[in-house]
């Protein structure tokens, strides 16, 4: 059997255990990879680091376990950077499975949001984040198009308590904010077509500031909303969550990831290659 026969043989499950032990050791590796950062990401952090001290921004949380891997970095990045930068944080969760991605998110950002930390030459110190006081979370409700519209009007109406049964009235960041017309930014992360209802009932309508993350097979059909002017700024996917890191110097799981997704991709791709000079030496040699 020639080396060929051989390759056109090969077990695949050596083809997953060689990738799995890939995948193992750069995410164990101390390197970091080159992350380019695209002009509708940095628009993101640009806006977000515009923002006067104590600007109200909403982060949409509507997506579930399934996309985590990909839209939980980007809501870990923005979330601590406007904690950074002193800003309120407003959320909502318009997918069932939101509250839950949501309350991960809030518990491991309040702890780092503990230490002190330098981001781009600068000093932040170490601060104690409160509810209520630096983000609100208003909780899941149904029919998000419908919720949209709603807190067009006041955010108490489809919400009047947050999600732990506090009225918003009593809330000290709710006060004096009414609708999205005291909201400086809005920022879905989603990873279906509740992005469209945003974009139709959300910024078509009231005309404010917004942004969208989305996992990576969504983000481009996105791009005509970015080129009209109806959005600022688009992250797509794991690499768009490495590109905010990468500008808010604040290397997370998506840098991680992205170190153990380009390693892994140029495996499969040596796999291809093989497998196809494999199969026409082999059919070359049938020739003969």
């Amino acid at each position: 059997m020639t080396l060929f026969d051989k390759m056109m043989t090969l077990d695949r499950r050596w083809i997953f255990l060689f990738l799995a032990v890939v995948c193992f050791i750069t995410y164990y590796g101390k390197f970091q990879i080159p992350i380019p950062v695209n002009s509708e990401v940095r628009s993101v952090y640009n806006k977000i680091e515009s923002l006067p001290e104590g600007s109200i921004v909403f982060l949409g949380i509507d997506y579930d376990p399934s996309s985590q891997a990909e839209l939980h970095p980007m809501t870990y990045a923005i979330m601590e950077h406007c904690f950074r930068r002193k800003l309120g944080v407003l959320t909502a969760a318009l997918s069932q499975n939101g509250p839950g991605m949501a309350e991960q998110v809030f518990m491991d950002v309040v702890d780092s949001m503990k230490l002190p930390r330098e981001y781009n030459g600068v000093e932040y110190p170490a601060r104690d984040i409160v509810k209520g006081v630096d983000y609100v979370f208003l909780g899941y409700k149904p029919y998000f198009s419908l919720i949209i519209l709603g807190m067009g009007q006041n955010f108490r109406i489809p919400f009047p308590a947050d999600y732990y049964g506090t009225p918003l009235d009593s809330i000290p960041m709710m006060q004096g904010v009414n609708n999205y017309d005291q909201v400086a930014f809005v920022c879905d992360l989603t990873s279906g077509n509740i992005a469209d209802a945003w974009i139709s009932y959300g910024q078509s309508r009231f005309n404010f500031d917004m942004a969208l993350g989305l996992t990576g097979v969504m983000a481009a059909d996105y791009y005509p909303f970015l080129n009209s002017g109806q959005l600022i700024g688009i992250m797509g996917g794991l690499f768009g969550a490495a590109q905010y890191e990468q500008l808010a110097d604040n290397a997370g799981l998506a840098k991680d990831g992205m170190r153990v997704q380009v390693f892994a991709h140029l495996v499969i791709i040596l796999f291809i290659i093989i497998a196809n000079v494999g199969f026409f030496m082999s059919r070359r040699k049938q020739g003969n």
